[in-house]
């Protein structure tokens, strides 16, 4: 129950729970800002340190009754409130698209995502999305702050192939959410990359964040979060190579990010790369060839996510799932090796 109070002083906002609790004893080494510690607690309603700081900034979060900042310190004893919001109505229109499940139970599935399909509605995107998908095939998915990622756990870009969990219920996507903190599952992809690697195998580790020149744009950068990526090259054809990546980290872009830093663009990576660059890795007899792939065949970058192994979070089972490559990028090794048979 909310108490009257709280409901006149947040009469602009309706509110769907309140969860209270005290701050136990905290020597002084432990001192922690509040945003942490709640972030701390894996209360699935409060799953994200973004959606903490947006309570925090309605003052929906209050320490000892008082409104705070998301630095503020926690010496121990106090009382924390904080009132979950009602989401914002968004019209989601389920809509009868085809699914490829390629595995799932009662907690979760396993979709195998069309390159070209975006995961979630955004501006200009609210439907054809695998949410609008989700939402026909399936009922009562958990949901996230802004009602527009019911059932999300992570995602692939649009134009990225492959393999996407879907949780089912509220703890599965709270327990999904904690694998992929802790980096406990193994994701797999397969790309083309540009040039030829010195070395079969390789790690790069970089410091990583937004591009300050440009927001939309992720790279590596003197300081930031710490991005890891493995590779291994499978087969080389001219110009580029069949790679498998393994992702230890999992920031936004990075693959795309640290192969185009290392000189090792993905083929059809318009963000990250160029047509002109891509092709500067061709030899000369391969190139007019490999135009006529990036302009009707490959129409976006050569990503795909191909395998996913993690212990499931409530059967414990070991659960692994593969996904071939997809028709666009067969068909760009059928048509190379073709040409150098």
């Amino acid at each position: 129950m909310i108490d009257n109070n709280h409901n006149s002083e947040k009469k602009d906002i309706e509110i769907q729970n309140k969860i209270s609790f005290n701050v136990p004893d905290l020597s002084e080494d432990e001192k922690i800002r509040i945003d942490k510690y709640i972030a701390s607690l894996d209360i699935d309603e409060l799953y994200s340190r973004s959606f903490i700081d947006k309570l925090i900034k309605k003052n929906l979060i209050t320490l000892d009754g008082k409104n705070i900042k998301k630095s503020e310190l926690l010496h121990g004893n106090e009382h924390i409130e904080i009132l979950i919001p009602v989401p914002p109505h968004k019209n989601i229109t389920p809509e009868k698209i085809e699914l490829d499940i390629v595995y799932e139970d009662r907690y979760l599935a396993i979709i195998n995502k069309p390159a070209g399909m975006v995961v979630h509605p955004a501006p200009g995107h609210y439907s054809g999305t695998l949410v609008n998908a989700l939402l026909y095939h399936y009922q009562n998915l958990p949901g996230s702050d802004d009602n527009l990622r019911p059932g999300i756990v992570h995602r692939l870009d649009k134009d990225t192939s492959g393999l996407i969990i879907i949780a089912k219920t509220p703890r599965a996507k709270s327990l999904f959410k904690q694998l992929f903190q802790r980096h406990e599952v193994e994701k797999i992809y397969l790309t083309f990359s540009l040039g030829w690697w010195n070395d079969s195998k390789g790690t790069i580790n970089t410091n990583y964040g937004r591009n300050p020149n440009n927001r939309k744009k992720m790279s590596v950068l003197k300081k930031g979060k710490t991005a890891v990526t493995h590779y291994e090259v499978m087969q080389t054809y001219p110009g580029f190579q069949l790679t498998k990546v393994f992702l230890e980290t999992g920031r936004t872009h990075q693959i795309r990010v640290h192969f185009s830093h290392y000189n090792h663009p993905i083929m059809g990576d318009k963000v990250y790369s160029t047509k002109k660059r891509s092709l500067s890795f061709i030899p000369i007899q391969y190139k007019n060839k490999f135009r006529d792939l990036l302009a009707n065949t490959l129409q976006r970058q050569a990503l795909h996510a191909h395998q996913l192994e993690f212990i499931h979070p409530i059967t414990q089972n070991t659960i692994s799932v593969t996904s071939d490559l997809p028709e666009d990028m067969q068909q760009v090794l059928g048509e190379i090796e073709r040409e150098i048979e």
